[in-house]
This record gives C-alpha cells, structure tokens and sequence, in this order.
C-alpha cells in the first residue's frame, strides 16, 4: 500500500499552513499495525529526495512534530509489520480526530 498518493499529497497543506490554527484539519493517519504508534498528519511539503510531514505522534510520547516518509516507510513495529495509512479515515478537526482517538483507544495519560 502507498502511504502518500497522488491525491493525499495534492490535498495537504503546505508546511506552515496552518500556523496558528489552534484546531487545525487533520488530513490523514499513519499506524503501526503492530503496536501502538500512530500519526496523526496536518501539512506536508517536499523537502529534497523526502517529503516531511507536520501533526501529531502518539507513540512512547505525544507530541507535535515533524516526521518524514522515508522514516515511515522504513520503519517496522516490534514485529516487523510496515507502518500503514488508514484507508478509513475521515478528514476532521483536530479536536474531533482526537476524540474519536481516545474514544477507541482510551487516554494513555489517565
């Protein structure tokens, strides 16, 4: 499966679009099928031979931040599976993606 499509990466925002936004559109999920981590994504740009993604990661920690493809297409979980795209998700909000997040998968922080 590819992880950036054609028609995702022409529907991201460019790096720093949404800047400031303190709700910003989350256009897309990235997951470990075998563990926990996943990738919330808000922006993206083409950066030299990658292309580097901005949102939000929830793995040993949550935070805000920037990953790349190359890093994700690497990378395997704990039992060698591929980081996939949710092919399911919705394009939503921050706050609405991350409640339906803790909805299914509970608050790790509580």
């Amino acid at each position: 499966m590819e992880l950036l499509p054609a028609e995702l990466r022409a529907q991201l925002p460019a790096l720093y679009a949404q800047e400031g936004n303190n709700d910003p559109m989350v256009y897309a999920k990235f997951f470990t099928p075998d563990s926990s981590w996943t990738w919330f994504v808000t922006e993206g740009s083409s950066e030299d031979d990658d292309f580097i993604f901005y949102g939000y990661t929830i793995g040993q920690a949550e935070e805000w931040g920037y990953f790349s493809l190359a890093d994700l297409s690497s990378a395997r979980g704990p039992m060698g599976l591929p980081i996939e795209r949710d092919l399911h998700f919705t394009p939503a909000p921050w706050s609405e993606v991350e409640a339906r997040h803790r909805a299914t998968h509970g608050d790790p922080s509580g």
